[in-house]
């Protein structure tokens, strides 16, 4: 038995883990922020079926969540919003909509921030063992939550950007896309599989990324 644990090869259960936790996390905080919003603006669909949990199991799409390990981009289990119960169901809807990137956003510049102040204690560009694995999952956490923020902020349906963009059109207009919006899953996969997906989420994470790991990295030797 000793013989089989020292050849097995560590290094898969480890990059699975430097992937699979930063994606769990993500989505979850996602998910979570769609529907908390959603209850304090009326509709109480995801508290009734337990979605506002921390819990990922609640959350999780099982091909999006290999989509987002495998190729950087996914999707979690839609939480479930009626917006008959807004008072306003355009806006908010978008409203609820927009809680979901922000969300991201504001994890993404949170675990930025961390990963400034642990960058040096753990060893840096240098960092070994555990504190390599740290650095790893805080640093990936990071970039993929911007990465889903900017994702789904595309005016395509289903994403969130699309229920914010449409939240301006007539009612008529409005209530005609939105029943037409599970079509635009075929539009979004042709646009992720193209080149214009790098240039446009790619570029943007990438610039998103860079800014916030400089802030972060100067704030942190400022804190040291």
């Amino acid at each position: 038995m000793g013989n089989i644990f020292r050849n097995l090869d560590w290094s898969v259960l480890t990059n699975a883990l430097i992937s699979i936790i930063p994606a769990l996390f993500c989505i979850t905080i996602h998910e979570l922020a769609h529907g908390y919003t959603a209850y304090r603006l009326g509709d109480r669909t995801a508290k009734d079926m337990g979605r506002l949990t921390l819990n990922p199991i609640k959350h999780i799409d099982p091909f999006g969540i290999i989509m987002m390990v495998v190729v950087g981009f996914g999707w979690a289990k839609p939480v479930p919003v009626n917006m008959r119960n807004f008072r306003k169901p355009k806006s908010h809807m978008a409203i609820t909509a927009l809680a979901g990137p922000m969300s991201n956003i504001i994890l993404a510049v949170v675990v930025y921030f961390v990963f400034g102040l642990v960058y040096a204690p753990l060893g840096g560009e240098y960092a070994t063992g555990a504190g390599g694995i740290v650095l790893s999952i805080v640093y990936r956490a990071a970039t993929l939550s911007i990465a889903l923020a900017i994702f789904n902020l595309l005016p395509i349906p289903p994403l969130d950007g699309s229920k914010i963009v449409f939240s301006f059109l007539p009612e008529r207009d409005y209530y005609k896309l939105m029943r037409y919006e599970r079509y635009g899953m075929i539009l979004l996969i042709v646009f992720v599989w193209s080149s214009a997906f790098d240039v446009t989420v790619g570029r943007v994470t990438y610039a998103a990324r860079d800014w916030l790991l400089g802030i972060s990295r100067f704030a942190g030797s400022l804190v040291r």
